[in-house]
């Protein structure tokens, strides 16, 4: 009937597939759910369409149905009056009204399918759309989480992770080297220190006793 063109591959297709041909996944979700809201909408306006014309059919049906009781009643009577012309008369006009009888019972048959139809594709897209809104969630967190593994990915591959090591390995014999010399400087200052302390320690015993053998003599002794 045309109604649902637009989303014939929504109702063919899962909604994963479309999700995975999608470039922007996230967009692509919620647009697929504002198309099967305005084709729900759309569906929904042309089933009353449908249903109003398949009513109004039923009426003229049941009219015709009632004409063509009513008519056989009229040819009764006349007959039982005696009024063969009329009773002829009566039975054209049940003729007549049991072909109309007939013609709207096949319209009856065949738009009561029609109907039934769009109802089960409204049903069916309705369904679709439920599980496109349960899904939106889960299918837009998945997409990013795809996002995120993909930027480290190309993050880690741009990092040669053994040339790094080895420059931090060059990096600590640096610095070990550079401690080793440092200790060593310590030393040999220590080293020196003493020296110097000791030379310092003899000269002022020199001195000491120099004023001790100046002070014995004032003394007399």
């Amino acid at each position: 009937m045309g109604i649902f063109d637009r989303v014939s591959d929504l109702l063919k297709a899962n909604v994963n597939d479309l999700i995975d041909r999608a470039e922007q996944p996230d967009k692509m979700v919620k647009q697929i759910i504002i198309d099967m809201e305005a084709q729900v909408a759309k569906a929904t306006q042309g089933l009353g369409v449908a249903m109003g014309s398949y009513n109004q059919v039923k009426k003229q049906l049941e009219q015709a149905q009632e004409d063509e009781k009513k008519w056989t009643e009229k040819a009764k009577v006349c007959l039982s009056q005696g009024e063969e012309e009329l009773a002829k008369k009566a039975l054209e006009n049940k003729v007549k009204a049991e072909a109309q009888k007939n013609q709207y019972q096949e319209m009856v048959n065949s738009m009561g399918e029609q109907v039934q139809s769009i109802k089960d594709q409204i049903m069916t897209l309705k369904q679709k759309l439920e599980e496109a809104r349960s899904k939106q969630a889960m299918l837009i967190a998945r997409d990013q989480m795809a996002d995120a593994k993909s930027k480290m990915s190309k993050a880690f591959s741009g990092v040669d992770t053994g040339s790094a090591f080895k420059k931090m390995e060059k990096m600590e014999q640096k610095i070990a080297a550079k401690e080793a010399q440092a200790d060593a400087f310590s030393e040999i200052g220590g080293m020196e220190s003493g020296e110097f302390d000791e030379f310092e320690r003899v000269e002022k015993n020199a001195a000491v006793d120099s004023e001790l053998e100046k002070l014995k003599r004032e003394m007399g002794l």
